[in-house]
């Protein structure tokens, strides 16, 4: 007879939270903590954790092996939920749908964390009307060797033209090496409109912040901290408030008022430190729902963008092509530049770029590169900073990091070829071969 498996019940608001494995190690390096620890983090800043996701349908990431393991992403909503978990069916860019759980008190989000979701990934709309976000999320994303100085800096100047624009913008630590905005908006604008405002507004913040912040998509012409507008797209998620992050210390993507922002270090809060400061200074996002405001300025901007010649920037890849966006491929992957009338010498140069690890583990990956680098020393003097690249790759219900080097900087003759990446662990390979042997039988059947 199988023996039951070790748990604890926890009496939360009147319902009762079974939490599977509580001793069960889910942090294990600069700290340690369990399952029932991380739940336990979660209950204790229940009452900022919850706002950031109450009437939202939450997308579960879920470590189902602690911060250590590989993460899948969830988007249907399990079976075996409690009755008093509310849903909602969420329609997806690619034309399927999903039920999602929605989290509207402390018991709910016990209860995800419990399914090993260290992290929240709600959407940018409530239950109400689920085609018009009520947030512009905007997301500072550093590249390699960017300082954390530069993020502040990017910060600021975003702060500067919300309030130019009579929008409120409310700050946060990304847990990790970044930063994100909230801004509360009136439900009045489908997601492309606030998908195309957020684009108007990271072109302005490069416009005004130049080699400091940038909007460009394709990460081998990034230079400095990249307003992801992306991220404003139907289907995308970001953690939200007082999330852990899957980092050695358990970082926590932490609310921040503008004062602490010129010198605010994300190492600071960790679980172990943002319960206490919750509980002693309040919750920094307080009053957000009612202080919501309209994009039509950053709407008139991105008219005048257009108006320019500056068209649509590339959607995420697993959306369809939308009218007036550019090439969905990136600079150094095209394979021919239509010739200019009068200036054929005017071709654009593909990038140099080759990969050199592939791992469902970002250390491992990380790892792979300081082999390469010692494997090819006299390349790798050449390259500047913002020459490794390094993608969070991201299917459909799993993740990896890819290192590539960018060799523009190392002379020709020295440039190592492309080789088989170290380590070479991409868990979509083995789909994309199936793909390519279908469209080949394909292909034959049709000749025939």
């Amino acid at each position: 007879m199988k023996s039951e498996e070790p748990s604890e019940v926890l009496s939360i608001g009147g319902r009762e939270v079974r939490v599977t494995h509580p001793d069960k190690p889910y942090f294990s390096r600069d700290i340690k903590l369990t399952k029932l620890d991380l739940v336990r983090y979660y209950l204790s800043v229940a009452s900022g954790a919850v706002a950031g996701i109450r009437d939202r349908p939450v997308v579960l990431k879920r470590f189902v092996h602690g911060a250590d393991g590989e993460p899948f992403y969830q988007k249907r909503a399990p079976a075996g939920r409690p009755r008093w978990l509310r849903t909602v069916t969420l329609s997806f860019p690619s034309g399927r749908t999903a039920e999602e759980i929605v989290v509207d008190d402390a018991a709910g989000l016990a209860w995800i964390v419990n399914l090993g979701c260290i992290e929240l990934h709600p959407h940018a709309v409530r239950t109400g009307d689920l085609d018009r976000p009520d947030e512009l999320r905007i997301d500072l994303d550093p590249g390699p060797g960017v300082p954390w100085a530069d993020v502040r800096r990017v910060a600021m100047e975003a702060k500067g033209l919300l309030d130019e624009l009579g929008l409120r913008g409310w700050a946060k630590t990304s847990g990790s090496r970044g930063m994100h905005i909230n801004v509360r908006i009136h439900q009045r604008w489908t997601f492309t409109e606030v998908r195309r405002a957020a684009l108007a507004f990271s072109r302005e913040v490069e416009r005004r912040a130049p080699g400091l912040a940038t909007s460009k998509w394709w990460k081998e012409e990034r230079r400095g901290v990249f307003l992801d507008y992306n991220q404003n797209a139907k289907d995308r998620t970001t953690c939200s408030a007082y999330s852990v992050r899957p980092l050695p210390d358990a970082r926590v993507s932490t609310p921040l008022t503008w004062d602490e922002i010129p010198d605010c270090d994300p190492a600071a809060f960790t679980v172990k430190t943002v319960p206490g400061r919750l509980s002693s200074l309040g919750d920094p996002n307080e009053g957000m729902d009612a202080a919501a405001g309209s994009l039509d300025a950053l709407l008139e901007l991105a008219a005048r963008d257009e108006a320019a010649g500056l068209g649509d920037a590339p959607w995420p890849p697993h959306f369809q092509k939308m009218a007036g966006e550019a090439k969905r491929v990136a600079p150094s992957r095209a394979k021919g530049v239509a010739k200019a009338k009068k200036a054929p010498a005017t071709r654009r140069a593909k990038m140099p770029l080759i990969v050199v690890a592939n791992s469902t583990k970002k250390d491992a990956a990380l790892a792979g590169l300081e082999r390469w680098k010692a494997k090819h020393p006299e390349a790798a003097a050449y390259l500047a900073v913002d020459d490794v690249l390094v993608d969070s790759m991201r299917g459909r219900s799993s993740t990896w990091t890819r290192v590539r080097v960018n060799l523009r900087n190392v002379p020709d003759a020295i440039r190592p070829p492309q080789e088989t990446p170290d380590p070479d662990d991409d868990p979509t390979r083995e789909w994309r071969e199936w793909m390519r042997k279908a469209k080949g039988k394909s292909a034959d059947d049709g000749s025939a």
